[in-house]
């Protein structure tokens, strides 16, 4: 199924620019050309022709589009499809608000970013990555209450945007958790999140990339 209707007004405006282009170039040529009045019907067609297949090919390549490029206030943005494992730099890892770590289909799902990274992934042991992240020194406004009626997982919750850095990962507390350990966000902790993750993401970054999933784009509930 095509992802951009054939007649999307963004395929509009492109092609028109385009045709704004060639026709102006084709008035300049016929000044100085004389066409044959047999021939201009030929031409007329062959005319169409070529501007129907440039329509199609701006089309087609919208629908195949895997790779964009944003200027952002002077920094570059690109949104690709593609293995974020893959990706060059720091990449981002979302966790919920305790940073667990507990892959059971419960706490984490096997199927989720964060739980294919913690099979397939990380560097040292579950368990190693527990201990350095409960002996961490986080900043104060970081580190919230503790959990003590949570009976599965960890128990310390963490601010949203809170981040760990753990090699070149970018462990980050995005969703909170109900009392039956399912990820939810209101739009305001969206928001939250959003200003709190990237305000430290400016302070390590270190002007190496950083690779981000679509956060709230898995089982997420955003209230």
């Amino acid at each position: 199924m095509a992802k951009v209707n054939f007649f999307d007004k963004r395929i509009l405006k492109k092609f028109s620019d385009y045709t704004s282009t060639i026709s102006t170039i084709f008035s300049l040529f016929l000044i100085f050309v004389d066409i044959p009045t047999e021939n201009k019907l030929t031409l007329g067609i062959i005319f169409l022709i070529i501007l129907f297949l440039l329509y199609f090919g701006i089309w087609f390549k919208s629908n195949n589009l895997s790779e964009i490029n944003l200027d952002v206030e002077g920094s570059i943005v690109t949104v690709k499809a593609g293995d974020l494992f893959r990706q060059d730099g720091f990449k981002v890892i979302a966790f919920n608000e305790y940073f667990d770590t507990q892959v059971d289909d419960v706490i984490i799902s096997h199927n989720s970013l964060n739980g294919l990274y913690i099979d397939n992934y990380l560097a040292g042991s579950v368990s190693d990555l527990d201990h350095r992240i409960s002996n961490h020194q986080f900043e104060e406004d970081e580190l919230l209450e503790v959990n003590h009626k949570r009976k599965v997982g960890k128990t310390q919750k963490y601010s949203l945007g809170t981040i760990f850095v753990n090699n070149d990962y970018l462990l980050t507390a995005f969703s909170k958790f109900d009392d039956k350990n399912r990820a939810f966000l209101t739009m305001p902790d969206y928001l939250a999140f959003l200003i709190n993750f990237w305000d430290k993401v400016n302070r390590i970054y270190a002007q190496k990339s950083v690779s981000v999933p679509i956060f709230g784009s898995g089982i997420t509930r955003i209230k």
